[in-house]
């Protein structure tokens, strides 16, 4: 073998190894792609998940409060009924 053909099949496996590597290259990018919208997608629903999370819990005090005020109408009516003679 010559030189010219050492260097000819040197070139030619070469181009083989770097189109490998560019192949190997673009699929771990789009992997860490995936793997990165994965990720947000995951804390972009856990973030709403708080945030529902945080009004429910609002809206359950307010609807406690609510009942607090109820029951304390609703005793104070029986108590009228009692001291107008009546059984509530």
């Amino acid at each position: 073998m010559d030189a010219a053909l050492v260097t000819a099949i040197a070139g030619l496996i070469g181009g083989l190894v770097a189109a490998a590597a560019a192949m190997y290259g673009t699929r771990a990018s789009s992997r860490a792609t995936r793997e990165g919208n994965a990720l947000t997608g995951y804390d972009n629903l856990t973030n709403q998940l708080q945030e529902e999370r945080q009004e429910m819990r609002e809206e359950l005090r307010t609807l406690r409060h609510e009942l607090a005020a109820e029951r304390m109408e609703t005793s104070r009516l029986k108590q009228v009924v009692k001291d107008m003679g009546g059984t509530p």
